[in-house]
This record gives structure tokens, sequence and C-alpha cells, in this order.
């Protein structure tokens, strides 16, 4: 259950964002990082929106006059907010909305991703065909395009397109 979030995400931000600072490597941190909220009986903080938010104003303050810092590591709170997007955790209104919706609604069952069966299978496979697409449209055919993404997280193609 991790190419839906990991690929989604990426082509979500890549395409709203347009940024070629962000370190994308980071985005899919933050985008598969709550499914392993499944080996602690989650969902847990990363499914809530607070955890989002708190971590984002934490990027902010830490990296405080430090621009390319932040736009560097915004990536994990930003795949964070496109988990909980691509999970469809924002429909379950006291886990997405913790602790103004009551304190309960945390842990001791299981987290959205491992509970779809056939759904999670075709988000899977959906997952795969976007990366086939974004494959092409970032031109990550080019081998200088694949070096950027896994050494520096750019997406080079960002710049001309």
């Amino acid at each position: 259950m991790f190419v839906w979030f990991a690929v989604g995400a990426v082509v979500a931000v890549a395409l709203v964002f347009d940024s070629s600072a962000m370190d994308f490597r980071l985005v899919v941190l933050g985008a598969v990082l709550p499914v392993a909220e499944g080996a602690v009986s989650g969902p847990w903080l990363l499914h809530t929106l607070l955890a989002s938010v708190v971590l984002l104003g934490g990027v902010m303050l830490l990296a405080r006059g430090r621009r390319l810092v932040q736009r560097r590591w915004l990536g994990v709170p930003i795949g964070l907010m496109a988990h909980l997007v691509l999970d469809g955790t924002w429909s379950d209104t006291e886990v997405f909305w913790w602790p103004f919706a009551g304190i309960d609604a945390l842990g001791g069952s299981r987290v959205p991703e491992f509970g779809r069966g056939a759904i999670g299978l075709l988000q899977e496979v959906v997952g795969l065909a976007l990366g086939v697409w974004a494959w092409r449209r970032f031109g990550l055919h080019d081998p200088a395009a694949r070096r950027a993404l896994l050494t520096d997280g750019r997406l080079t193609a960002l710049r001309r397109a």
C-alpha cells in the first residue's frame, strides 16, 4: 500500500506547487509514514490533521530565516497532508479532527489503508499507471533527471514545464 501514496503525493504536489526546490523524497516519506501506524494498531497521530499542522509549524519555526531549508523540509508535512487526502482520512471525523472531535478515536483499530481489500489493490494499480504517466511527464527517462530525483529529490522537468 505504498505506490498509491508515494506516486499520488508526488504528482499532486508537483502539479500544485510547481517547485523545483522541494525535496520530493521527503514528500514520499511524509506520504507513506502513516502506513507504519498499521504495525501498532493505528490509526494514531499521523492520521490526524493536527500532526500535519504541528509538523508544518515546527518546520517553519525551526528553519526560520532559511527559506531553502524550509522549502526542502516542508515536503514531510505536505506529504502527510497528501496522505490524508489520498487515504480519505478526512471522511473519518473522529480521527481526522482528533482531539477536537473526541479523544478516544485513536488506536485499537485498523488503519484505513489495510481495510479496503480489492479497492486497495485497485488504488495500487492506479498508482502504477499514474507512475508511468509521471515518468513521462517529468522526463524521468533522462538519466540526469533520474539522478537529480534520487540524489537531490528534485524534479528537474518542473523548471522546464
